[in-house]
């Protein structure tokens, strides 16, 4: 499947996204980050402090918020580690529709737990994205549920976007934005935005070393897929899926200006700093953007105002934790 130019999602589609999901999601503020020896302006884009601690309550409420009444009557399914599910339960039960996740045999069980508290089905397979792909369709075709992708579809980059609109709109002199990347809704859907609006800035995509198949797959000019016995080494569990959605990588090759690796070790240090600096609790997919800049600062393009997206802050209790008295790094 190609992606031709005209299928990128436009302006006028970020901005309808936006006054869509506003009933649902939140408009997330930037705080300004004073990390010691960071060059220029930092501040974080708090996504951590949506109502279900992650971004991907916007994708999921754009695309559930545009389902006909017959849709809605049928329920939602999707696939996901856990914040996509908690974003797809919590946009689901927004509309009254069944929402049925499911998740790996390795999703935190503090994602787990709050997606059933959602009032979600959970049904649990083995640790491949790929098998919680074909098991969706498997009961796709058996109950004829409306599948919510958790980043390979228009609405989902389109809703992701709107986090990119909001930084431009709030920090209108930004030259850097980083976002964390996995399947690639939110990088494609914030370079979308932030290109379209300051074709000047510069948009780099982060992701862990030991999950690095984007960055493989930017540098490649084409999408590279890893197993999954390695994407699951990182201690990002929402960075875990095993390559860049197809759609993705199109707005990713055409706004994209790179993409970063991290540690795992940068990655804690990372999550140390921000509760430091900003009193936001971070889950590791969360850091890797500010843990670029904290870390691989000579990789990234000059800035003087950089904005970090935390994207999530679903993190369990006892490894937020160990990771804030490790002193390593």
């Amino acid at each position: 499947m190609t992606v031709a130019a005209e299928a990128l999602v436009s302006l006028d589609t970020i901005r309808a996204a936006a006054h869509r999901i506003a009933g649902v999601a939140i408009r997330t503020p930037l705080l300004r980050a004073p990390f010691a020896g960071v060059a220029g302006e930092v501040w974080l884009k708090a996504e951590s402090l949506q109502p279900i601690g992650a971004f991907k309550i916007r994708g999921a409420a754009n695309k559930i918020l545009q389902l006909s009444a017959e849709e809605i009557a049928r329920g939602v399914i999707t696939y996901s580690s856990g914040n996509h599910a908690q974003g797809v339960a919590y946009a689901a039960r927004a509309v009254g529709a069944k929402a049925v996740i499911v998740m790996p045999s390795n999703a935190p069980k503090i994602k787990r737990d709050a997606t059933l508290a959602l009032g979600a089905e959970v049904v649990d397979v083995g640790v491949a994205s790929s098998e919680r792909l074909a098991k969706a369709e498997e009961l796709v075709r058996a109950h004829g549920y409306v599948v919510v992708p958790p980043y390979d579809d228009e609405a989902i980059i389109a809703g992701q976007a709107t986090c990119g609109l909001e930084i431009v709109e709030e920090l209108p002199d930004v030259d850097l934005v980083l976002s964390p990347v996995s399947g690639g809704g939110l990088l494609s859907g914030v370079a979308a935005a932030v290109k379209q609006l300051k074709p000047d800035a510069k948009v780099i995509g982060v992701e862990p070393e030991l999950a690095g198949d984007t960055a493989e797959s930017f540098r490649a000019g084409k999408i590279v897929e890893w197993p999954a016995e390695l994407t699951s080494r990182t201690i990002a569990d929402g960075l875990r899926t095993q390559s860049v959605g197809v759609r993705n990588f199109a707005h990713i090759q055409a706004f994209v200006d790179g993409i970063v690796t991290v540690t795992e070790a940068e990655i804690r240090a990372a999550m140390r700093a921000i509760v430091a600096a900003t009193r936001l609790v971070p889950e590791p997919s969360g850091a890797v953007a500010a843990a670029a800049l904290l870390f691989h600062s000579g990789e990234l393009p000059a800035y003087r105002k950089a904005a970090a997206i935390v994207s999530g802050g679903n993190v369990a209790p006892a490894l937020l934790a160990e990771v804030l008295t490790e002193t390593a790094l």
